[in-house]
């Protein structure tokens, strides 16, 4: 295939086994700041996704919440495909902490008895919104916690 110019386009997504947590990308500007994108996978690509009222309120939250537990995060986001988001940090490198801002996120989702910005004035599709699919997104990412670290399957010898 032709190399792209976005990194996950480069991605063979058909070899990752999802949930995981990948460096995606880095930036590092002129004074020395330095940009990472981490590609959070919740679904296994072109197999399964994030229904929209429960990842757009998944994604409330965990903008709100995961800057709770860092100063460093830049943003978050979905990814278009409904399977994951990406986060983005500055000057932060230690991937370890990553997943534990993560962890405490997903367990802040599990905690919350509302979705913040949730109505007219701060959500551009307020309808879209479900409090207990972002919480049983959360659980299934949780549970398998385990499996952050790996993006591809092992191969067997």
């Amino acid at each position: 295939m032709k190399k792209m110019n976005v990194e996950s386009f480069n991605l063979d997504h058909t070899k990752v086994v999802a949930p995981y947590v990948r460096l995606a990308g880095e930036k590092t500007g002129a004074k020395g700041d330095t940009i990472r994108k981490y590609d959070i996978r919740f679904k296994q690509p072109n197999k399964e996704h994030m229904e929209m009222p429960g990842l757009h309120s998944l994604e409330h939250m965990m903008a709100e919440h995961s800057r709770n537990h860092s100063d460093n995060i830049v943003d978050i986001g979905p990814m278009g495909c409904q399977t994951g988001f990406y986060l983005s940090v500055i000057n932060l490198d230690d991937y370890d902490e990553i997943l534990q801002i993560l962890e405490n996120t997903l367990k802040d989702v599990l905690e919350a008895d509302e979705v913040p910005a949730c109505n007219k004035v701060q959500c551009g599709w307020a309808a879209s919104h479900s409090l207990e699919g972002a919480k049983e997104l959360a659980r299934e990412m949780l549970a398998k916690k385990e499996q952050w670290t790996q993006v591809f399957a092992e191969t067997a010898n």
